[in-house]
């Protein structure tokens, strides 16, 4: 099987990964650094193969859910290929997501098999459901054969963070989960010459398809660090050879506010960095930048699509700051209230169709339902516009929309504004409930160690940006700011966090 830049992936992950071990088996695919060996795609097959026959002399059923509880490390990813290896459903668990919502996915996706990381034994057992089990070594019960694995068969799982409700499944299938790796390979020109560091975590759709997925496409080698460090990010793509990586915003300020730097060597070899997950703040993509001269390359992209959406074109072609770029792989446009597509320049809500889309949110079909328009586009929920030249500009989220005296205030407006201040590391913009104006504007910031500057000071910077009608009446300052899986804050977490101080 060979990548074709114009076309979507054929067949499976089996095919796919079969491929790399007769074609480059001994080749390096993964590192760690951990001091675990890494995996070349030979090895990588035999212990995909190896746990596939081991879950199918179980008796599990083509397609069926296999709970995967696994840091970042060699196991998450012998795992996950291991139950894509063999047709079932990776039902990839945010270990981050609190009891509650690790509970809900685990019975929700109903699975009966779990493969659990000692790390996470004593959680798993408080919140599983009385059928599920972890996987027992059994030699007795390994298959003589496997399951047949077709591109339409479902392969991931992966639940929302379920910020405005109970998480939903997102339901993908072979085919749209190697389109989720597909997309960035052409949009950033990936190839097996190219050595990907991966800082964010695998039960993440950007961390698990825009960073596992594409090295299975583009047949490069990634880095797969246990989290992210500030202080050894640099000598981390130094000691892999990175010549890309993909990050958050937030991780992107976290750099910019420690000393680490990378070397010369590394520098130049790097290709560029690529953004996803929430908006970048242009003065943090400026800045850094200037910094540091890696390119920031700004996208977007949701779990329902297998991560990436949208892209800018990789230097020298035209990035625009402050936008996620253009469709690559599949289309998008802006949708009118009644749900057709609008001209340049007409703000609406951005949707999206194409190989990488979902299959469905699993035993929710209202949802799903609700979730796609007539005509297969895929509502994303965000807010936004597109330009002459095919380039999207987001304006935030439909739900997080501050509505102040009947006006919509988008919280990107003042968040650009918090982080224009060079000692804010962390800024997020929120509605608090208003007897006068029905919602007002709060935002909550992290700033750097030893800084001086005062919430008054904060506030004196927003309204020179955005005027005082749209400044915050409050800036929290908070030694952290909630995030998900991603590091994407969560901006609806702050109205409780910082109730007592708005009293």
């Amino acid at each position: 099987m060979k990548f074709d830049p114009n076309t979507p992936p054929p067949g499976s992950v089996r095919d796919w990964l079969d491929h790399r071990a007769e074609t480059a088996g001994t080749d390096v695919a993964f590192r760690f650094f951990d001091g675990r060996p890494p995996l070349t795609w030979g090895e990588l097959r035999t212990c995909a193969r190896d746990l596939a026959l081991r879950l199918t002399g179980k008796g599990l059923a083509k397609g069926e859910s296999i709970a995967i509880l696994q840091p970042n490390g060699r196991v998450a990813v012998e795992s996950l290929f291991g139950v894509l290896y063999g047709g079932f459903r990776a039902t990839v668990i945010n270990l981050v997501a609190g009891d509650e919502a690790i509970g809900y996915a685990l019975e929700h996706s109903e699975a009966r098999v779990a493969l659990v990381n000692p790390e996470v034994t004593e959680q798993f057992d408080r919140v599983r459901p009385e059928n599920l089990r972890e996987l027992e070594e059994d030699t007795a019960n390994i298959a003589p054969g496997l399951h047949s694995v077709d591109p339409q068969d479902d392969a991931l799982l992966m639940y929302t963070s379920g910020t405005t409700g109970r998480p939903k499944g997102v339901v993908h299938s072979q085919s749209s989960l190697l389109a989720g790796g597909w997309t960035p390979t052409v949009a950033h020109e990936l190839s097996e010459r190219d050595c990907g560091l991966c800082v964010l975590p695998l039960y993440h759709i950007n961390g698990l398809c825009v960073s596992v997925m594409s090295t299975l496409i583009s047949g490069g080698q990634l880095a797969i660090a246990g989290k992210f460090s500030a202080s050894q990010f640099w000598a981390q793509c130094k000691e892999c050879h990175a010549t890309w990586f993909s990050v958050v915003p937030t991780i992107i300020s976290h750099l910019l506010h420690a000393n680490a730097t990378p070397d010369p060597q590394t520098r130049a070899r790097l290709r560029f960095g690529r953004s996803a997950s929430s908006a970048l703040s242009p003065d943090v993509q400026t800045t850094f930048e200037t910094r540091f001269d890696v390119p920031i390359v700004e996208t977007m992209g949701l779990t329902e699509t297998a991560a990436q959406i949208l892209s800018n074109p990789l230097p020298p072609g035209v990035r625009k700051i402050g936008s996620p770029g253009k469709a690559f792989g599949n289309e998008a446009c802006v949708l009118s209230p009644d749900l057709k597509p609008l001209p340049a320049n007409v703000q609406g809500e951005i949707a999206v169709r194409g190989p990488n889309v979902m299959r469905e949110y699993l035993k929710n079909p209202q949802a799903t339902k609700d979730t796609f328009t007539t005509d297969g586009w895929l509502r994303t929920g965000d807010l936004g516009h597109v330009d002459e030249d095919g380039y999207f500009f987001v304006t935030g989220r439909l739900k997080e929309l501050i509505i102040k005296g009947g006006e919509n205030i988008a919280p990107r407006e003042i968040d650009e504004a918090l982080y224009s201040h060079p000692d804010v590391i962390e800024a997020a913009a929120f509605a608090r409930p208003c007897a006068v104006y029905g919602e007002r504007v709060e935002a909550a910031v992290k700033l750097s160690e030893g800084s001086l500057v005062g919430p008054d000071d904060l506030i004196a910077v927003c309204r020179h940006k955005v005027g005082a009608f749209k400044a915050p009446d409050i800036v929290h300052v908070l030694d952290d700011l909630p995030k998900g899986p991603s590091g994407k804050i969560q901006r609806i977490k702050l109205v409780a966090l910082t109730t007592s101080t708005s009293d």
